[in-house]
Order: C-alpha cells, then sequence, then structure tokens
C-alpha cells in the first residue's frame, strides 16, 4: 500500500506541476501577442521632466561666440534613446524642409523671444508623410529623445522619427 500511495501522490504533484507550467506558457503566449505593446516602452514626458538641466555659458571657436552648454540631470539622462511622447505647441521654423520645434509655449513666449530657456523646445526629426502643422498648434508627438550637448546647430532635447501621437 505504501508504494501505491506514494506512486498517487507523484502522479498528483505531477499533475499539479504540469497544470502550473500550462498556465505560465498560456500567460507568456497571450503578454507576447495579445496585449498591445504601445505605450509599454514609451514614456510621457513634461516640460517640467526636461528642467532636470542645467546650463554654463560655453565658448565655441567654431561659432566665434558663447552658448548655453547644458548639463542634464539624473532623471533626463535615463531618457536618453527611449521613446516619449510629449505635449507641446507646434513652431513651423521651415516647413518646406521640415524644420518643426515642439514648444513648452507659444512663440511669442519661447525661449528665444526671453520668457523660458533652450529647455523649453525640442527639435523634431519628422518621419515623411506628417502632416501640415500651424503655428502655436498644440500636438503631442512621439519619437525616439536624443541629448544634445555638443552640436551647436541643433537643440539640447531632439526628438527623431518623431510623429503625431495616437494612444
Amino acid at each position: 500500500m505504501l508504494l501505491g500511495g506514494t506512486l498517487s501522490n507523484i502522479a498528483s504533484n505531477l499533475s499539479e506541476n504540469m497544470l502550473k507550467t500550462q498556465s505560465l506558457l498560456f500567460l507568456i503566449f497571450v503578454s507576447i501577442f495579445f496585449v498591445p505593446t504601445k505605450g509599454i516602452s514609451q514614456a510621457e514626458i513634461t516640460w517640467k521632466t526636461l528642467s532636470d538641466v542645467t546650463f554654463t555659458d560655453k565658448y565655441s571657436e567654431e561659432g566665434e561666440a558663447y552658448y548655453y552648454y547644458p548639463d542634464f540631470g539624473p532623471s533626463v539622462k535615463a531618457l536618453q534613446g527611449k521613446e516619449v511622447f510629449l505635449k507641446g505647441f507646434m513652431l513651423p521654423i521651415d516647413p518646406d524642409k521640415g524644420i518643426y520645434i515642439l514648444s513648452r509655449n507659444p512663440f511669442a513666449s519661447c525661449f528665444f523671444c526671453g520668457n523660458a530657456g533652450p529647455e523649453t523646445i525640442v527639435e523634431l526629426k519628422l518621419l515623411p508623410g506628417y502632416p501640415k502643422f500651424g503655428l502655436d498648434q498644440i500636438v503631442t508627438m512621439e519619437g525616439r529623445l536624443k541629448l544634445n550637448r555638443d552640436d551647436i546647430y541643433q537643440c539640447n532635447y531632439i526628438l527623431q522619427r518623431a510623429k503625431v501621437y495616437k494612444p
């Protein structure tokens, strides 16, 4: 009887373990194929997030002028290369060449007009087929965040592969 009871316990334990394994595999399958991944790897950022930066004046031989050299804080550094989305005002700088800026403020209040700083704008590298944007159009954009410290001809924040965010 001892052997029969032991075999019965082993069979019961195997059955329970197989059921647990099947349940786990089912959950993995569902999460891979049926749970939408959009938004999971993206982070919504705010203009307050991007304010985690300080600036020092640095002379550029190439530009023959001083410019603000950014020192990005830890929360901003953690976003480097991440997919993010951000809401702001659209500034069409040169629409024919696809040069657009997303700003925390409308055109009349952006940093080059004296009411903010370079941390309040994001340069957009738009994907082909982007829509026509109007001045100060409020829009949420998504893309991969690039931090720029050294290229004086680009903004400190650049949104690569940018497109209109659609949740």
